[in-house]
């Protein structure tokens, strides 16, 4: 399992490692389509999750897996994809971006400005990022909230994919005699 799991793990955290370090300075970060872009990047990377399911399966368990081993198979692609988005934010934001937070900031409430809102939601957004903009200086918080961005998106692909490529013993011949 550690071969499959370590492998597409890797191959989905390089695949969304990529897609972030060439959409990045070609998306303006603060527009409206920046998640769509950001998350499909993700979704493309944690489609390995699923393929990484179906190896282990088909490969090592000779075509049988339960729910709750395809999950955990899934998952643990899924954590180590994560971290490698993480480590890669990481590397960008310090060594290339070290005002992204900022920049944020100060994008979020020119957009309440913008929206229309009260001086005293405005206030409250600026109290907001600056309360974010301080929490940046922590390498640890900025890993933390990086790896959550990614990860749901993983957790749900790695429940999907548990649940379309669990196969008991007994299905499989039946899936063989059907072909």
């Amino acid at each position: 399992m550690k071969k499959i799991v370590w492998t597409f793990g890797l191959i989905s955290g390089a695949v969304m490692a990529l897609f972030m370090t060439v959409s990045l300075p070609f998306v303006n970060a603060f527009g409206d389509h920046s998640l769509i872009v950001g998350y499909a990047g993700i979704v493309a990377g944690f489609l390995l999750v699923y393929f990484g399911v179906r190896s282990y399966r088909d490969n090592v368990l000779r075509g049988t897996i339960g729910f709750g081993r395809a999950l955990t198979v899934g998952l643990l692609i899924a954590a180590i994809g994560s971290v490698c988005y993480v480590a890669t934010w990481e590397v960008m934001y310090y060594k290339f971006m070290p005002d992204f937070y900022s920049r944020f900031a100060q994008s979020a409430v020119d957009q309440a400005r913008k929206g229309g809102k009260s001086e005293a939601e405005i206030e409250k957004t600026r109290t907001a990022m600056a309360e974010m903009t301080k929490n940046a200086g922590n390498p640890l918080w900025v890993a933390a909230t990086t790896f959550i961005e990614p990860f749901p998106v993983g957790l749900l692909i790695a429940l999907v994919s548990a649940g379309v490529l669990r196969r008991k013993s007994g299905s499989r011949d039946a899936v063989l005699a059907a072909a």
